[in-house]
């Protein structure tokens, strides 16, 4: 039985014709190789499988061909091209970077460029994944690179251009392999089924070049995968099974589904799929993916930004006319969060049936926000958001007369009265107090022309419901009054049994400022924290007994006077420790030991 080859290195294409989607990068080298314009360095970069090391070799072929074609291709038939497809010649090297990345091999390699060709014209050195180069070893290769012998030709191939250094890329010319389109791929697996006289429909094929995602390699090795899986009859059925693909017959029912609302059937075609092995994840993407697919679709024009399988674009044009826009845009952003938020739930199964039910009600949300047949995106709001209340009448007043202390208000009690009785209180809170700046004289015009003062209207009218207080006068600091106040409160301290406070509240000296503002003089730093520890108690007293919340005061010490404070009120939480540390070193070495962290 002869030995298996698989389908990549079988077909490997051996002249620029053969290379698949990279037209760009093969007309450019053919015309350089007749026009005899080879640059001594190439650097070949792109996806992985799209031809890089293909077009390396079959570049080193064709340059040392005795025989090329007018087109500028090897002719396969001379020595020369005989000896390389045999693996033979002596004038290409392949040195994989990967696991050759020291600078010894570049050293290496670089010994070897001093030895011409035997045979040929050009010895062509080929570094594949160059990117794997340590620093040194691109230190060591810049020389050579840049200053080759007539006879050397460097090909670096790589996958990822940004960790090469700019010094190496300055002297390379840079040619940019591309992904192989979806047509491409399926032109080509087409040719190599017909030569291998296999059956395969078209719609496996594409479903095997969307798989690959541009890479010529993974689209050949699924191909013979499923040839094996299948015993050479591929078909879409078996083909979508064997690469655990979900049908898109799925997602049509699903869509279908929720658009009726029909929670029970979407649910259940979950379970199916579910059952079948799909990941959650997966759904959530591929259904996703779909939408996004409707969406394009409803304008006819884009349908063929579509990747999808031969006969499928029909079916995704008549689902975009029952579908609204609204609707698809709302999915795709209820989709795409699900899909975030997929990692970090619990449950997965429930996750994602929380998002199908979001999606079986859309609709009605959707309708709900329709106003005036336009749709009104809903806002998410943070803050506070305001309430209606219903305004309360203001009761009619003429003109105020001011007369002295008193504040005269006139008004006509006849067309008030009602309304006041017909009113009822804003607050129910037991025992409110109405307060009043001055006893004040309100005329209120009765049927009989009698005028009331306003606390006496009020009375009357209310009786014992309310208590009624007038808003007391706020006093001006005056000297004697603090005094008391001052000693009073230094009284109340020594009852509390804060005998050093209260000593230190008889030897301040007070001293008015302003109106509303004095200062406290004390003799020592101590005697003034003394008080500052009771200042907020003592300004609250101070308050009430003048009545005056605008009341303020400061605790001074007096100059010259230096007072020895303790040294350890002076010193911070981790001044402490230290000062502890060493007075105790088996302190210290305890918190070495348990390894602890203070948070001074």
């Amino acid at each position: 039985m002869d030995k298996f080859i698989v389908s990549a290195r079988k077909y490997r294409p051996q002249n620029f014709n053969t290379v698949v989607g990279q037209s760009h990068i093969t007309t450019t080298l053919k015309n350089a190789i007749k026009n005899n314009q080879l640059a001594h360095a190439f650097l070949f970069c792109g996806p992985r499988g799209v031809g890089k090391t293909t077009c390396a070799r079959i570049l080193a072929k064709t340059i040392n061909c005795t025989n090329k074609t007018a087109d500028g291709e090897a002719c396969n038939t001379c020595a020369s091209c005989i000896s390389f497809d045999a693996g033979t010649s002596l004038n290409i090297h392949e040195l994989d970077a990967a696991s050759n990345n020291s600078v010894d091999d570049i050293r290496s390699l670089v010994e070897q460029v001093r030895f011409a060709p035997q045979a040929g014209k050009y010895k062509v050195y080929i570094v594949d994944e160059v990117h794997m180069l340590s620093a040194s070893a691109f230190n060591a290769f810049l020389k050579t690179l840049e200053e080759p012998p007539s006879y050397a030709i460097f090909i670096l191939a790589t996958t990822e251009k940004h960790k090469i250094l700019p010094t190496i890329l300055s002297r390379c010319q840079i040619f940019d392999f591309k992904r192989i389109t979806t047509n491409d791929t399926v032109e080509h697996l087409q040719e190599i089924v017909d030569k291998e006289e296999l059956k395969a429909d078209k719609a496996s094929l594409q479903v095997i070049a969307q798989k690959s995602e541009g890479c010529m390699r993974d689209a050949l090795s699924i191909l013979d995968k499923i040839v094996s899986f299948t015993n050479g009859e591929v078909t879409y059925q078996n083909t979508i099974d064997n690469l655990n693909i979900l049908d898109e017959d799925y997602y049509f029912k699903l869509i279908e589904s929720l658009l009726q609302q029909d929670l029970a059937a979407a649910l259940l075609l979950y379970d199916e799929i579910n059952s079948k092995g799909f990941e959650g994840d997966m759904v959530l993407n591929g259904f996703a993916e779909f939408i996004r697919n409707i969406l394009v679709c409803k304008d006819e024009k884009a349908a063929s930004l579509l990747d999808v399988v031969e006969g499928m674009q029909e079916k995704y044009v008549a689902a975009s006319k029952k579908t609204s826009t609204a609707y698809l845009v709302s999915a795709l952003n209820i989709l795409n969060e699900a899909e975030i938020n997929f990692k970090m739930a619990r449950n997965k199964r429930l996750h994602v049936e929380l998002t199908l039910i979001k999606l079986n009600f859309l609709q009605q949300a959707i309708d709900l926000s329709v106003n005036e047949g336009s749709v009104v995106k809903k806002k998410r709001i943070d803050s506070g958001i305001a309430y209606k209340i219903k305004p309360v009448e203001q009761i009619q007043v003429k003109p105020a007369a001011v007369s002295g202390a008193k504040l005269i208000i006139e008004s006509e009690v006849v067309s008030q009265e009602s309304r006041v009785e017909n009113q009822k209180p804003v607050a129910e809170n037991p025992q409110p107090k109405i307060h009043s700046r001055q006893p004040s004289t309100v005329n209120r015009s009765s049927s009989t022309g009698s005028k009331k003062n306003l606390l006496d209207a009020l009375r009357e009218k209310y009786g014992d419901k309310y208590s009624i207080e007038e808003v007391k006068e706020a006093e001006e600091l005056n000297i004697e009054k603090l005094q008391r106040c001052w000693d009073s409160f230094g009284a109340q301290l020594e009852q509390q049994q804060k005998h050093s406070s209260s000593a230190t509240f008889k030897i301040a000296k007070l001293e008015i400022v302003s109106e509303n503002r004095f200062t406290a003089t004390v003799s020592a730093l101590t005697a003034q924290r003394f008080i500052e520890q009771e200042k907020m108690m003592l300004t609250d007293y101070i308050h009430q007994q003048f009545n005056n919340r605008s009341i303020t005061f400061s605790v001074l010490v007096e100059e010259g006077v230096k007072e020895e404070v303790p040294q350890h009120m002076t010193m911070n939480s981790k001044q402490k420790f230290e000062r502890i540390a060493e007075q105790y070193p088996m302190v210290k070495e305890l918190k070495d030991k348990l390894k602890l962290e203070l948070d001074y």
